[in-house]
């Protein structure tokens, strides 16, 4: 079993930022592996959400497991694989309610770049996309404004 609750407001970008995380399982994991896994679904979670794009010296995100279910997990498992993507998928949950309940908040977007030379240069121009003022502007206004995408793509500093 897999559990998680987290609070976050406003400062939310990057890497967390004023957000606290707290999620918790039964299985019995080594802290190595656990941390792996920690970090693997942060990467594509938490550490993937934008609000306003400020940020703050308090942010947290942790992973606690009791060790009190039969369940083991080792590395390179399928039950590890099985184990992550179902904690990834709750932490993509968590990220996305964070977003929906930020201050001010009216609108939920969510950026999917694809076809770009790399996921780097994928995650790059989501990413410019993401904080763009611009186009925070326009998807408040409800103005589909084509122009601020294609600037902030544009401006997004990879190669195309």
């Amino acid at each position: 079993m897999i559990t998680g609750m987290a609070k976050g407001a406003g400062m939310i970008c990057p890497n967390m930022a004023t957000m606290l995380g707290f999620i918790g399982t039964d299985a019995q994991i080594a802290p190595a592996l656990l941390d792996s896994l920690l970090r693997t679904a942060v990467a594509a979670s938490f550490n993937r959400i934008s609000v306003d794009g400020d940020t703050s010296t308090n942010d947290a995100v942790t992973l606690s497991a009791t060790g009190q279910s039969s369940v083991v997990l080792e590395a390179e498992s399928p039950t590890t694989a099985l184990f992550l993507d179902a904690l990834t998928t709750l932490m993509i949950e968590l990220a996305h309610d964070i977003v929906r309940d930020g201050e001010g908040a009216t609108k939920f977007v969510e950026v999917r770049v694809e076809g770009g030379a790399s996921e780097a240069a994928c995650d790059q121009v989501a990413r410019t996309i993401a904080h763009s003022p611009l186009v925070k502007t326009a998807l408040f206004a409800s103005d589909p404004n084509w122009g601020r995408l294609l600037m902030a793509i544009g401006r997004a500093g990879v190669e195309t």
